[in-house]
Parts: C-alpha cells; structure tokens; sequence
C-alpha cells in the first residue's frame, strides 16, 4: 500500500486555544517531541505573532525538534504576520509557512470587511510574500465549509498560482456533515489539484456536532492526503479531530480507505497522557482508542466473550496503539466467568459452595459500588471463604450518635435467621455488643483499624479487629463500602475463630 495520508498536529497550535490550556516553552517541546517520535508528518507548533512567548517554543520546536516538518501559522496578507512566522521557523531541518484568510461570506462581511476581489488580491500577495521566504507554503481557505464553492476554489486556484502546494479545506465551525463536505473536497481535488502531483489536499475539521472525523474520513474517501489533528481531539470550542481516532481508523479499516500513515501506533497512549498532563484537560473514561474504557469490559456478555476471544468485542489490539491488555472491570453487570478469571489471575481457587457464596458477595457489593478492583475481590473472598463459620451475618440497623446507640444485628445459624439488640456508645461499639449476644460470648475488643482498600467517595473499607476471649486473643476482618457493615463483618469473622476454639 503506497498512497499515503500525512498527519498534520495542530495540539501545540489549535489544541492550546483551548479555553485554559497556557502550555510553557518547556511543555510544548515535551509535546512536540512525543509527537516525533509518533511519526507525525508536520507539526503546527503555534502562532508566532500571537506572543513573545509563543514565538519563542515555536522557535525552539524548529531548532530543537528533528523529524517532521514545522510549521508556523500567519494571517495571510499580513505581512508581518508571515516574517514573523518565518523567523520562528526558519532553523528547522523543514520549515513551512501555513497562511490562511476565510472566503465564507458572513466573515468576509463582518470580521474581514473585505469584498471578494479584495479577498483575492490579499491571498495572491500573502502566499508570494510567504513562498518567497519558504519553499514551503500551506494555504487555507478559513470557514471553507460555509464558503461558496465556486469563489473559494477561485481562491485556493490563487493560492496555488502564487506558490502554496498544500491546499486546507478547513471546516472551522464543525458545520459540515461527511456527504457535503466529502463532495467540496472532491471538487477541490478535481479543480485544484488536478492532475499535479505536488498539489497536496488537506482536511481541517471541527468537532462542534460530533463529526469531525467522520468528515475528515470522507475527505480522505474524497482525495483529500493530509488530516489536520490534535491529540486527544483537543482544540476550539468542542475540539478538532482526534488524531488517535482518525489515525486507527484509517488503520483498522485499511481495507476500506486502501491508505496508510506514518504513524507509530504504539505511541498513541503515551502521548495522549502527556498531552492531558500537561494541559490539564482529563480523557472522558469512554474516549475512543485512548480512553481508560476504550479496552475495558462489564458487561458478562462481553466478558464471556473476550474471555474466549478477544476479537469477539475488540477490533483493535491494546498493544497496538500502546494501551495495557484488554481489562476486564468487575461490576453489577459481570458474571461467573469474569469474576472466576480475576480470581484465577489471584491464584485464589474456591470450591463450588465457596464460590457461589463469594459471587453474591461480590454481586451485592458492586450493585452499590460499581466497580470492584483487586484489592477489593480479595477482601470479599476473604470474608466468605470460610463456611464452616458457625454464625453468618445477614445485616443490621442502628440508631443514635456519638455515646448514645442502639443497634441490632440480624444472623444466621444452623439455617435459623434470629435478630439480637444492645446498646452502646456508638453504632460500632453497639454492633459489637449486639453480636457478643448472638455468639453468647464476652469477648473483649482489644484493638480496631480501618484502612481503605480503594479510592474515591464509594470506596470500600477494610476493618480489622483484634478481640480477647479468656487468655486467647482473635482476629477478624470485613469489607464493605459501609465502614459500620464492615466492622460488623470483621467482629463476626473474629468471634466465629473464637467460637470454633471455644468449642475444644
């Protein structure tokens, strides 16, 4: 496969005008060179005349950064716009101009105030002015999908004439739906590019109603061999197309699009780490190719499935685009078969009846926590593997605060459900004393320790209990997102150990 699509990073440029990402010098040659070492064609480190500081990274970038092509972006006909960028530039081992001015007529009228020759004029003396610094000049027709077809490719013929050889439709306000702007991109291929081989075109797409990259898709359907990107799909408003998200598709469905990119697949987790990181912007959970649930499953359908092949509810490898292996999430909606491999991935082996009763454990749990992680499985096996347990306990209900509780316990044993009260000086020391009745015990509790087995404001806890009985001390402990159902769990679990010593 030889016909290729170049990816074009505008992260550092389009993706920093996002509201609240300020990236420094530093950040961004950290961006730019995971975006190196990616495979990413051209970076579009920044604005140059936006600031002082901008001008300085994207000038680092092109002395320091080695690999793609770095561009700077200028207002076209604004002559110390495109010095500004060429200045910026100029060391890089590739530079590139990209100039733009909108051909739409609603920015034409009220932010340009220019009519359409004068349009033409601006866009003939902008890219001469730029290819006359730069051999290498990108021009884009700004609001291209609003603009009439027939004067923007007027244009972008200019902009051909005067020296650019990449020529970007960009949708700037996300208005195109694939079908029509599949069709501009088709006519610009035809009309602009022609049969010449130097002439690139190129797709900018907006994501302002969810169809960035199904639009820079048909643009490529369409002829079209560069995507402008940013990762994570950061940038205006709701964002440009994700370069992870166009980059896999056209990847996993090569036998569609019949291109390739250049890109090293296995780089596009980090980098979309790195990027979050230093802008602070967080991956939604269900971000496609990156997103902590893109490889992740709950459901018990899906488990079962992936559980005897992975391709079964994944077209894509986690490896290839560096995420971990495929993981299963523990949840309400996950059955024996998944709760039975993480088990196994443990090296915990329960027999049937332990198994069963460790499920609805886990079942009863995850319906009020959702998701259940290991340290958590290993506190919910650790409560029940024990059947030969005398007493279970079944739940319980307390009133009161601080010194003043009143509790009540309910219990099984020998298959007879009984419920025992007392009170205390709280709901935890009244717990205890209710289930002192219910084993007919004085024990003493000697120590009580509460420690977090997961994160967040459902996290589950682990109570451990240290309890007397005559000379002879026991241990106990119990998990629950409940902190008092987890002591209850853990006083049970140390009273049944010194009911079975009692016995003997």
């Amino acid at each position: 496969m030889s016909d290729r699509v170049l990816i074009f990073d505008t992260t550092l440029r389009d993706g920093e005008q996002s509201p609240g990402i300020a990236l420094d010098s530093d950040d961004k040659v950290a961006i730019a060179n995971q975006l190196a070492e990616l495979g990413v064609d051209i970076i579009e480190a920044g604005f140059p005349i936006s600031s002082d500081g901008d001008f300085a990274a994207v000038q680092r970038i092109a002395r320091e950064v080695r690999g793609p092509i770095i561009t700077g972006l200028a207002r076209c006909g604004i002559t110390e716009d495109i010095e500004r960028a060429w200045e910026a530039v100029q060391d890089a081992d590739r530079p590139r101009i990209h100039v733009f001015l909108a051909t739409s007529a609603i920015h034409m009228e009220h932010k340009l105030r220019m009519t359409e020759e004068q349009v033409l004029d601006a866009v003939l003396d902008g890219v001469s002015l730029a290819r006359s610094l730069c051999e290498d000049i990108e021009f884009s027709p700004e609001d291209g999908s609003r603009s009439d077809i027939d004067f923007m490719i007027r244009v972008c013929l200019t902009a051909v004439e005067a020296g650019a050889t990449t020529i970007n439709i960009p949708d700037t306000v996300g208005y195109g739906t694939p079908t029509d702007y599949g069709a501009r991109i088709k006519r610009v291929v035809a009309e602009v590019k022609g049969d010449r081989a130097d002439i690139v075109i190129s797709t900018h797409c907006h994501n302002d109603l969810g169809l960035a990259v199904a639009n820079a898709l048909a643009a490529v359907e369409n002829g079209a061999r560069q995507v402008e990107v940013a990762v994570n799909g950061i940038g205006e408003r709701a964002g440009n197309t994700a370069l992870e998200e166009i980059v896999m598709a056209l990847n996993t469905r090569a036998d569609h699009y019949q291109v390739e990119t250049g890109i090293d697949t296995t780089h596009l987790y980090p980098a979309s780490r790195l990027v979050a990181r230093l802008t602070g912007y967080p991956v939604q959970y269900n971000k496609a190719v990156v997103g902590r649930n893109a490889f992740a499953h709950e459901s018990g359908i899906h488990q079962h499935g992936v559980l005897r092949e992975r391709t079964t509810y994944e077209i894509m490898d986690p490896s290839a685009v560096g995420q971990d292996a495929s993981k299963l999430v523990l949840g309400k909606h996950s059955g024996r078969a998944a709760f039975g491999d993480a088990l196994k991935a443990l090296d915990i082996n329960l027999e049937d009846e332990d198994f069963e009763s460790a499920f609805a454990r886990f079942k009863e749990l995850a319906d009020r926590k959702g998701e259940i992680g290991e340290e958590g499985l290993l506190a919910i096996v650790h409560d029940q593997v024990d059947l030969s347990d005398a007493v279970h306990f079944l739940g319980w209900h307390a009133t009161g605060r601080d010194n003043e509780a009143e509790a009540t316990v309910t219990v099984e044993r020998d298959g007879v459900k009984e419920s025992f009260s007392a009170s205390g000086d709280g709901m935890v020391h009244s717990i205890f004393a209710a289930l002192r009745k219910a084993f007919e015990l004085e024990a003493r509790l000697l120590d009580y320790r509460v420690e977090p087995v997961s994160l967040g404001a459902d996290a589950m806890a682990e109570v451990s209990v240290l309890v007397q009985l005559r000379e002879r001390t026991f241990t106990g402990t119990g998990s629950s997102t409940d902190i008092v159902e987890a002591s209850a769990r853990s006083f049970t679990s140390a009273l049944n150990k010194a009911a079975r010593a009692s016995a003997f």
